[in-house]
């Protein structure tokens, strides 16, 4: 697909999720990224891609809020707070928020969609369902129908959300973690990688991952590799 470069974008973050951002903004969307920003404690470029790095507490002396956007790149650090207090401290200087939906996504034409979220490929996000505000879902999960996520949850790979779910504010959701049809997973839960969740959960929980422990007979010997193959 082809976009014409009609609106300007500020990166916020200068990491690995800044970097990861500015591929997909430049490759997949409307925007042209023309600088990245970082709170100034924490900013370690100068220039990154060749585009300057400023720091956010000032970048509003460089770049007019009436003319840029910004996205804020930062991931689940602090349960998605950092994230949530960049993005709105952008948008009370003046600036429009981004968002960014893959082209390799399929949203189905009556989700809504909230501001400043990043939707990268193969996800799914089936009919009636409702994505709330400063949502990242990585790559290749599926949002099943009448389902509803919250602000500020990041989702991992490989996630399911089956139909007429709710999903709360906060949220982080571990790769191949599942949620069963009719459950509301209450805000501010972290859910671990692979687990599955089948009844509705209470707020401020915890579901640790649970470590696969190795089979007491070694892989070479349930196989017969021999130290001749």
């Amino acid at each position: 697909m082809i976009y014409v470069k009609d609106k300007k974008l500020i990166i916020v973050g200068d990491g690995a999720t800044g970097n990861i951002a500015y591929e997909y903004f430049t490759v997949d969307s409307p925007y042209e990224v023309v600088a990245f920003a970082a709170e100034s404690a924490y900013r370690t470029n100068d220039q990154l891609f060749g585009l300057p790095v400023v720091d956010f507490e000032t970048m509003q002396e460089h770049y007019s809020p009436e003319e840029y956007h910004v996205y804020v790149a930062v991931s689940y650090t602090r349960f998605n707070r950092v994230r949530t207090r960049l993005a709105k401290v952008a948008k009370e200087k003046g600036y429009r928020l981004a968002s960014y939906i893959s082209s390799h996504a399929f949203v189905w034409r009556n989700v809504e969609l909230g501001e400043h979220c990043f939707i990268f490929e193969d996800n799914t996000v089936q009919p009636y369902a409702k994505i709330g505000d400063n949502v990242v879902l990585w790559s290749g999960n599926h949002i099943g129908h009448h389902s509803t996520v919250g602000n500020n949850c990041f989702f991992s790979s490989h996630v399911v959300v089956a139909g007429c779910c709710t999903i709360g504010d906060n949220t982080f959701m571990g790769i191949n973690s599942c949620v069963a049809d009719h459950v509301s997973v209450a805000r501010d839960n972290w859910i671990g990688p692979g687990r599955t969740i089948l009844k509705s959960t209470q707020e401020n929980q915890i579901y640790g991952a649970v470590h696969s422990e190795p089979s007491r007979v070694p892989a070479r010997k349930f196989f017969k590799i021999t130290d001749e193959g």
